[in-house]
Formats: structure tokens, C-alpha cells, sequence
């Protein structure tokens, strides 16, 4: 009975000791300083530690937002890891749950750093966000105070919390923009205008820290400085904190950083980010040797300047930089290559010379700095670490005891450990996660599905003979299979390559959306010299993409086939000649080609790219592309050049236009073949920003006859001269807190064409900038965003062509331009319009901007929304569209859609409401016009949903007297009474909200009524085959229909 109640009340004494927050503080004595834990001597042996999967970035992996069986799956699998190598402490962000600082601390015995970035990447002030920090603004000082004091309730009383850390490196922020590391900007100590901002900013530190105690002194309070910069200022204003924090990269030793601490600032210094990354620039591969090399070096010094050893004496530890490698640092201010591991070095630390051919040569890869490598995401959104050298030779470290030690023994310890060993150990790691294989298969994919299809008055026979070259072929039953397999190859860590194959099974030919990937697969007919014959076995194997990339000392190169590119609109193409080539699922649809090849110069060659290929986007001709952008006392210059490579100018020689039969198939002609170049100038301000551009283009057009109409109402020939090669464009914005302002206008040739605007100017306006030739357009819009949540946006446009459209119905030989034969036409682009349109956004959560291209992944909120009216005044017609027949031979049309006002109102919602279920959908509704030849204006409406919810997705749609889904449809005005479709499917993982490769299985319903505007629509279909009367007219007749069932098994191998 006595050892029973002994044993019950010491079950109560950890148990209580377990539930209790700890006693941290700060010692100071003739020995120096040094960290206490509930009375102990405490050495933070600690980590930076993050959970982003590969493919993921700090903003949209939401590990704590998974579910709690996720998460502890994540840090049963990740913490015992870092408990063996000795961690004590992790160092993380505000956003981790209290109750998973005491899990990881009652489990594992590691404590947590909790870290406000205060301001270091911008601040949301009332709901804006304000890019730049100004921390003497008031609003600003009583939100990050806030904030601090806010993160101090939350976390004060919790069992495994060490301490606060306030901020992240402010001081280099207060002259760099954005969250990657600007080696391109150099920090002056000396500016005194920099001088006041970080008095400002160390003073707010100081209140935020004084406003913390003043609720709970139980745990140290420290900033996060960028090495020791402003180190004079710090030590003048923040007298109240008790740890001095540094993010510091100086490679083999932090030389004086102790002593100047001691003695100018008399407080312990932290490091809360150091170390090294394990790419080795110079020789272009992994070097976990180098990397442990300063680990160790970096270690050996902290340790030595601890408490009671002799030296400085203010050392309480460090947390090494980084738990693994983060896969999306390279490009994550613009959002992209999450999934890529960039080898490219970004900045430059001549303390690591290991790496550098020369001093100032760049050499520190961001996205290498994990002491473990990070393996493939898994189905729940989990990973596996591979530990390096690193890893086993801070694990030596870690074990010893620096409070029961001398400065000899320090030395000994630390020269008794092996390297060498350690990079042995780590090769079984790096064996089992697969990454010195030169060749392997990246991917394996499986489609198999079937289609069941029926209907009424519609003109798709019951059953195929074969021989037609009409689709769908048949009603009832039929399948298909596409099987995809990728290869890929790296010689070495700054280069590799992948080809994906498409191999084809049985190609369907009654899907009722008949235009797909696998068409191409069709039987065919040919004439041969013993009459028609079927070709069977058609594209069986093709290269479904294929791209490289190399990363090399002067030069970045990348191909691609198939695989797209991004823009240059953000890069100094103000004229848009180098369009964006992602074209989502439309470029299988329509077996699109792009390809090329693109060039970054590094170095003496840094601010130089090229571009050139056979196809660079869709529809493009052979074409090369140079860039340069420099700036020039504050001023960014950039100039462009680009030359189409075709013979005879596309022309043969009688002057007819010659056409690629390729690119015909794939339903895209080029533009006449061009020449064009452009310089632009921008400047930004904290306000003020303003662009200024001009455009040379077209030259190979000059001497082109073109028609117009004269002020007699005659058809009169000109010619294109060299005056209509020039163009001219200007852009200002203003913004002051959450009003925004532009306004931009434009006048261009003839034929000084550029490309539509693809860049985002404060929201997600629809009335954009086309860049055609032959216009003057002026556009100028305000967004104001008020409350925190909500947003408000007018916008305005005008255009007008320079020389009007050829009119419909005029006489012989007046025609109207179309784009093949003419050197320029009035289209879309640059017809007259007079256009406004307003936007209302409801979004409480603007970190994750609702404009953005990824936001149906990142988007947070419960419920965010918009809603927008567009409306537009075309008061004259067009010149005449190209259309293409079954064949998929081209024709003009004979006249253009007449002049028209076309409305419309449409809204995005969007609702995550937890991490397992969320749903987006859009509704539109209003009038449209055919891009072809019909007078009929159409009033159309419908929506669309997807939902998730765990492993489920489930997507629909409604259409209502609507286009179809093909390019085709709306060019001939084929439109549709009714369209449902309804898809249901399960996936092995968390489905992707983007239409991805995946493994499900599913089930999708397509229904359409079909009328007199509908293609296949077939009245005079009787069931009395003595009744074969034709009809006059469809009108009158019921409305048909078609229906198509299709169950579909993918499975998806790799990524």
C-alpha cells in the first residue's frame, strides 16, 4: 500500500512538472552569461526547423492546419530525429499551436523558440498590406506592439516554451523588398535617412518588449538582427531585451561578433540562423564535407565562448540553419519552381571561399541549406528526412557537456571528431533516398476509361463502320487507354533532363467532347495507289514533353517542349513581346507544340537573356528574342529585340501567304512574320511609380498593300509605311495605404504590335491593355480596400483603331482584312470600345490574395468572394475572323458580328472551410457575340463548382444557352439550351484543387439539350422508317439531347 501511494504521488509530481510553464532567465556573472532553465544550465543546442513539402512553400503548406492524426504522424516521424543528434531547442514561427510546443516537449524534450517576424516582410495595416514597414508610423508601432503582446498570452504559460524572439533580419529589410535574399542591393551603415528608419524600428523592438514584460517576465525576450549591423543603434535603444539575436553567415569563424557584443552591448548573443548549404558552387555539386566543415567550425566557436571558458563568456547557444532543405526558396517571391531544387547560387559570402573560384563569386544555394535532404511528399502530405554529414558530425557535437568542461577540452573534443566518418555515414542516406541515380524513371501513368453515350434528335448514328471521318462515330459503348512514361537523366547536380512518352491503347470514338489528346490516334484514311486505305495505328508513340536545364557558372540554359514558360512582363517587357506559354489543359486538347530554348546570363553577362526556338508559345514563328535590363541611379532601363526567322517572310512567290499544315492541325496561325524591338524605363517610389516605353515593329511589313475606305465611301489601296512601325506607351501608379491609382495610355502603328498585358496592376480587373497594333487606348482604374476585408474598383477603358475595319457588305473588290493575308486587321484587340467595369472583393484574409495565379490552392480564408460588372460599347464591327473546318483547312469569313453593348456579371467564391473540406465556384451571366460571321447575340449564364473533401472531389457544372466547350463553337455561334455536367472522384491522396496528374477513380455525367443552334441536332429523326419526309425548318421541332457516362481510372507514379 505504501509503494503504491508512493508511486501515485510521484506520477503527480511529472505529471504537474509536465503541465507547468518553465522558469527561463538570464544569468549574469563574473563567468559571463548563460541561458537558465528552471534553475539549470541550459546551451541551446538548437534548429530551424520548418514542415514544407517539397512542392510547397512557408505560405501554403499549412502543416498545423492538418489534421492533429497528420501532424503527429509528421513529428513522430521528424523529432526523434533531431532529439538523437542532441537538438534541445527548435526555433519556428508564431502560428504553431500552444499544444504542440508541449507535445514536442513532453515527448521528445525539445523546447521551442517562438519568433515574430515583426514587420521584417511587410505589415497589414487594416487589412492592407503594406509591403515596406515604416516603423515610426503609428498605426503601424501600435499593431506590431499588439501583435507581440498578443503572441506573449498565447504561448506564456506553456510547457516547453524557451523563449521569444522578435523579428527576422529588419535591419537588411529596411532596404530590401521582398523574402528572398537581394544580393543585388547593397546595405550602406552610413545612410543616415536608413540611420533614422532602424532608430525607429530598435526603438519599437525596446516598447514591444517593455509591453511583453509588463505581462509576464517568466520567459527571455531577444531580436532577431541581421548580423551587426546598426549594432550602435541596438545597443542605444533596446536596453529592455535580454537576448541580442543574429542571423549570421561568415563562414569558418564569426571572428569578432562576441567580443563586439560583450563589450558595446554587454548581452548574450544567440545565433538564431548560421551554418552553411551543401552545394558546393565552384564545382557545381552536393559537398556535405564543406558543409559539415563549417558547421562544426561555427559549433566549435560557440561553444568556446560560453560561460566560465575564458573568451567572451555571453554565448548561450545557437540554432543551426536548417533542419532540411527548402525546396521553395529560389522562387518564391514570384510563387514558382516549389518543386524544383535549385542549384543556383543567389548570393555571395567570401567567408566560404571553399566554394569560390574568386573572391565575390556567388556561392551560397538558398535552397540547400537543410543538414538533412528531404525526400518525396507521400499520400497525407508527409516526408522522410536523409540526414548528412553534417547531421553525424553536429551529433559528436551536441554531446558535449560545455558547462563541465575547459577551453583544452573544448579543443580536444572537437579535433577527435571525424568528418570523414561522419560523410560515410551520411552516404547510406543519401543511397536510400535515390539521388546519385544518373538515369531513372520519373514517371509512370495509366489512363483507362470508358464511355457510354446516348440521346435524341441528334445526328450520331447508332452504330461506326469505320471508314467516317466524323466524331463522335457511333452511340453506346467504347474505351480507351493512354499510358505515359517519363525518363529522366542528371550527369550532375547543375544539370538534368526528363522526356515523357505518351504510348496510346485503344483511342474512344463516340466521346461527345470530341476533340482530346489521344484523337490523334484515329483510324485515317488515305489514298493509295490500289484506292483508300485505313491507317490503324496512328501516333501510337509520341514525346508527350520534354525539357533541361542547366545551371552553369556564366549562364542559366533551359529547354522545353511542351512544358511552357513565364512571361516577362515583370522583367522590364513593357510591350509584352514575350508572352506567358502555360496553357493548362487546352494545349492537350488541342495538340499544341511549344518550344524552345531559353538563356540567363550570370555574371559580366547578369541582366542579358535570350529566348529563341521554333515555336516559343503557341502559335508563335521561329523566333529569336535578346533582353537587357540594367539599372542606372534608381532608374530600371531594359531594351528587347525580337526577329521571326522565316523564309520569304511567309510568302511565296507570288505574294500568297505560306502556312505551317502543322500548326494548322493544332487550330493556331501564326502572325506574319515580324521584327520588332523595344527600350522602356521604369521608376519606382514609395508612392510614385512610373513606366515609360516605345516600340519599333513590323518591318518586314512595309510595302504590304493593304484596303481601307476613303471619305468618298471608296475602296482605296495603301501601303504600310515606315511611320506605322512606331508605338508609344506610358504608365503611372500611386499608392497611399489602401487607395491605389493608375492610369496608362497607349498609341500604336499599324503594325507595331505588341502582346496582351499579363501583369497584375492592384486587382483583378478584366479591361486590360491588348497591345495590338493599329490602336490608342487610354485605361485608368482606383482600388480601395477598406475595413480590413473588403475592396472596391472602378475601372475604365478606350480604345480606337487608327485605320477603322472594312465595312461589311461592300462592293467589289472592298473585303474585309483577316489575318492571314493582311498586314494588319480590326479585331478584339483593337476595335472601338468605350468599356467600365467595377469589382467588389470580400477577402479577410489578403496575405493570400485573392488575384493571385495560385490562389485556388493558397487561398485561406472561410469564405472570400468577388463580384464584378464589365460592360463594353462596340459601336462599329470587325474585320473578318479565320475559321476552320472539319478538315482543318482555314477560311476567312465573308463579314464580321455587327455592332454590338455587351454586359456581364460574374463572381468568384471561394471557402476553405478546413483543411479537409473546402469549395470554389464561379457564376457569370450576360450577353456575348460570335467570334464568326452571325448577327445572333446570345444571353448566357452559368457556374461552375469544385469541392474537396478529404480524398473527394467532386466538380460541376451548368450552362445555359451557352457555347461548348471548343474554340469552334463559339467562332460558328453553336450554342447550347442546356449543359450539366457532374464529376465524381476519390484519389489515393489530398486531391489538388489544379487540374493535375493524379491517381482516382471516378465517375463523370455530361448532358446537353440540343436545338436549332446546337451542332448535331437532327429533327427529321423519326422512329418510323417509312417516314422520311424532310423537314423545312428545325424551328418548332422539341429539343434533342446527348448524354455521355464516362468511369475513368488514372493511376499516377512520380510527379
Amino acid at each position: 500500500m505504501k509503494n503504491i501511494f508512493l508511486r501515485l504521488l510521484l506520477f503527480l509530481f511529472v505529471l504537474n512538472s509536465f503541465s507547468q510553464a518553465d522558469k527561463i532567465s538570464i544569468f549574469s556573472g563574473e563567468k559571463g552569461m548563460k541561458l537558465l532553465v528552471n534553475g539549470e544550465d541550459f546551451i541551446v543546442n538548437g534548429i530551424n526547423w520548418d514542415y514544407v513539402p517539397i512542392g510547397y512553400n512557408v505560405l501554403d503548406a499549412k502543416f498545423w492546419e492538418k489534421s492533429d492524426a497528420i501532424i503527429k504522424a509528421g513529428l513522430d516521424q521528424e523529432m526523434p530525429l533531431w532529439q538523437n543528434m542532441g537538438v534541445n531547442a527548435i526555433r519556428t514561427y508564431i502560428g504553431m499551436p500552444p499544444k504542440w510546443v508541449t507535445y514536442i516537449y513532453k515527448n521528445f524534450g525539445i523546447y521551442t523558440m517562438i519568433n515574430h517576424q515583426f514587420g521584417a516582410y511587410g505589415v497589414t495595416i487594416g487589412g492592407i498590406y503594406n509591403a515596406k514597414t515604416n516603423y515610426a508610423d503609428p498605426k503601424v508601432r501600435k499593431n506590431l506592439i499588439d501583435e507581440s503582446v498578443n503572441m506573449l498570452k498565447l504561448y506564456k504559460d506553456t510547457p516547453g516554451l524557451l523563449l521569444f524572439m522578435l523579428g527576422n533580419e529588419n535591419n537588411y529589410h529596411l532596404t530590401w523588398e521582398g523574402a528572398e535574399t537581394d544580393s543585388g542591393v547593397i546595405i550602406n551603415d552610413d545612410d543616415q535617412a536608413k540611420r533614422a528608419q532602424a532608430k525607429a524600428m530598435y526603438k519599437l523592438f525596446n516598447d514591444a518588449t517593455l509591453a511583453m514584460k509588463a505581462i509576464d517576465k517568466s520567459h527571455p525576450i531577444g531580436i532577431c538582427n541581421g548580423d551587426l549591423l546598426y549594432l550602435d543603434i541596438v545597443a542605444e535603444q533596446c536596453k529592455d531585451i535580454d537576448i541580442y539575436g543574429t542571423n549570421m553567415y561568415r563562414g569558418v569563424s564569426f571572428s569578432d561578433a562576441f567580443s563586439r557584443v560583450s563589450k558595446e552591448f554587454n548581452k548574450p548573443i544567440l545565433f538564431t540562423e548560421f551554418g552553411s548549404d551543401a552545394f558546393n558552387a565552384k564545382d557545381n555539386k552536393e559537398d556535405q564535407l564543406m558543409q559539415a566543415h563549417y558547421m562544426l567550425s561555427n559549433w566549435k566557436e560557440i561553444y568556446e565562448n560560453a560561460y566560465g571558458l575564458g573568451k567572451a563568456q555571453n554565448s548561450i547557444g545557437g540554432f543551426t540553419f536548417q533542419s532540411s532543405d527548402g525546396w521553395f526558396k529560389a522562387g518564391f517571391d514570384d510563387r514558382k519552381n516549389a518543386d524544383v531544387h535549385d542549384s543556383k547560387a543567389s548570393w555571395s559570402s567570401n567567408g566560404y571561399d571553399l566554394d569560390q573560384a574568386k573572391s565575390g563569386d556567388k556561392n551560397m544555394n538558398e535552397e540547400w541549406f537543410g543538414i538533412a535532404a528531404k525526400g518525396p511528399t507521400d499520400i497525407r502530405g508527409l516526408y522522410t528526412l536523409y540526414p548528412r554529414a553534417s547531421y553525424y558530425a553536429l551529433k559528436q557535437a551536441h554531446q558535449l557537456n560545455v558547462f563541465e568542461t575547459t577551453p583544452i577540452t573544448v579543443q580536444n573534443y572537437f579535433k577527435n571528431i571525424s568528418l570523414m566518418d561522419a560523410v560515410l555515414k551520411a552516404r547510406g542516406d543519401k543511397a536510400a533516398m535515390g539521388s546519385t541515380e544518373v538515369l531513372k524513371i520519373s514517371n509512370l501513368r495509366a489512363e483507362f476509361t470508358t464511355f457510354n453515350t446516348g440521346g435524341s434528335l441528334l445526328t450520331t448514328p447508332q452504330f461506326a463502320d469505320g471508314t467516317g471521318d466524323a466524331f463522335p462515330d457511333r452511340l453506346g459503348f467504347d474505351h480507351m487507354q493512354s499510358y505515359f512514361v517519363g525518363v529522366q537523366g542528371q550527369p550532375s547536380a547543375n544539370m538534368k533532363a526528363e522526356v515523357n512518352f505518351n504510348i496510346l491503347g485503344n483511342v474512344a470514338g463516340n466521346p461527345i467532347d470530341d476533340i482530346f489528346y489521344e484523337n490523334v490516334g484515329r483510324p485515317t484514311q488515305v489514298e493509295t495507289p490500289n484506292g483508300t486505305a485505313t491507317l490503324t495505328d496512328n501516333n501510337r508513340l509520341r514525346v508527350y514533353n520534354a525539357e533541361f536545364e542547366w545551371n552553369a557558372e556564366d549562364f542559366d540554359l533551359r529547354g522545353f517542349y511542351r512544358t511552357g514558360h513565364y512571361h516577362w512582363g515583370y522583367e522590364g517587357d513593357f510591350f509584352a513581346l514575350y508572352p506567358e506559354a502555360y496553357y493548362g489543359p487546352n494545349l492537350d486538347i488541342y495538340n499544341g507544340e511549344i518550344s524552345g530554348i531559353e538563356v540567363d546570363g550570370k555574371g559580366v553577362l547578369s541582366g542579358l537573356k535570350a529566348a529563341f526556338g521554333p515555336q516559343l508559345w503557341w502559335g508563335a514563328n521561329p523566333a529569336v528574342l535578346l533582353k537587357y535590363q540594367r539599372t542606372i541611379k534608381g532608374l530600371d532601363f531594359s531594351a528587347i529585340y525580337h526577329k521571326d526567322i522565316v523564309s520569304g517572310s511567309g510568302l511565296d512567290e507570288n505574294g500568297n501567304r505560306v502556312l505551317d499544315p502543322t500548326q494548322l492541325r493544332t487550330g493556331v496561325i501564326p502572325a506574319l512574320p515580324t521584327e520588332r524591338a523595344t527600350i522602356a524605363v521604369e521608376k519606382k517610389g514609395d508612392n510614385f511609380g512610373i513606366q515609360l516605353g516605345a516600340i519599333w515593329g513590323g518591318n518586314p511589313l512595309n510595302g504590304r498593300v493593304y484596303q481601307d475606305i476613303n471619305e468618298n465611301g471608296q475602296v482605296v489601296n495603301d501601303k504600310i509605311q515606315s511611320k506605322d512601325n512606331w508605338g508609344g506607351k506610358a504608365k503611372i501608379t500611386y499608392t497611399n495605404a489602401g487607395f491605389n491609382w493608375y492610369a496608362q495610355g497607349s498609341v500604336m502603328g499599324l503594325v507595331a504590335n505588341g502582346g496582351a498585358d499579363a501583369t497584375l496592376t492592384f486587382t483583378g480587373w478584366k479591361l486590360k491593355d491588348s497591345g495590338s497594333g493599329n490602336m490608342s487606348n487610354i485605361l485608368t482604374g482606383i482600388s480601395y480596400n477598406f475595413g480590413g476585408k473588403f475592396q472596391i474598383a472602378p475601372n475604365f477603358m478606350y480604345q480606337k483603331p487608327l485605320v477603322e475595319a472594312m465595312p461589311n457588305g461592300g462592293n467589289a473588290p472592298g473585303r474585309l482584312r483577316n489575318f492571314v493575308d493582311d498586314p494588319f486587321v480590326v479585331r478584339a484587340g483593337n476595335r472601338e470600345m468605350t468599356a467600365g467595369e467595377i469589382l467588389f472583393t470580400f477577402d479577410p484574409t489578403p496575405a493570400t490574395y485573392m488575384y493571385e495565379f495560385d490562389n485556388d490552392r493558397a487561398e485561406d480564408a472561410k469564405f472570400a468572394m468577388n463580384l464584378g460588372f464589365v460592360f463594353r460599347q462596340l459601336p462599329t464591327t470587325q474585320d473578318a475572323a479565320i475559321g476552320f473546318l472539319a478538315n482543318r483547312s482555314s477560311f476567312a469569313f465573308s463579314k464580321s458580328a455587327p455592332a454590338a453593348d455587351l454586359w456581364e456579371i460574374n463572381s468568384r467564391m471561394v471557402s476553405k472551410i478546413n483543411p479537409d473540406l473546402g469549395l470554389i465556384a464561379n457564376f457569370y451571366y450576360g450577353t456575348g457575340q460570335a467570334n464568326g460571321d452571325s448577327e445572333r447575340l446570345i444571353y448566357r449564364g452559368g457556374a461552375d463548382l469544385r469541392m474537396i473533401y478529404n480524398k473527394m472531389k467532386l466538380t460541376g457544372m451548368v450552362k445555359v444557352n451557352d457555347w461548348g466547350p471548343f474554340d469552334y463553337h463559339r467562332d460558328f455561334n453553336l450554342t447550347f439550351p442546356l449543359q450539366l455536367m457532374l464529376d465524381f472522384s476519390t484519389s489515393v491522396g489530398k486531391p489538388n484543387w489544379f487540374l493535375l496528374p493524379d491517381t482516382k477513380v471516378g465517375i463523370r455525367g455530361t448532358w446537353r439539350a440540343l436545338d436549332q443552334f446546337s451542332p448535331r441536332y437532327l429533327p427529321t429523326q423519326t422512329t418510323n422508317e417509312f417516314d422520311t419526309a424532310p423537314t423545312i425548318s428545325p424551328v418548332g421541332f422539341p429539343n434533342g439531347s446527348e448524354w455521355e457516362i464516362r468511369t475513368y481510372v488514372h493511376i499516377n507514379i512520380g510527379k
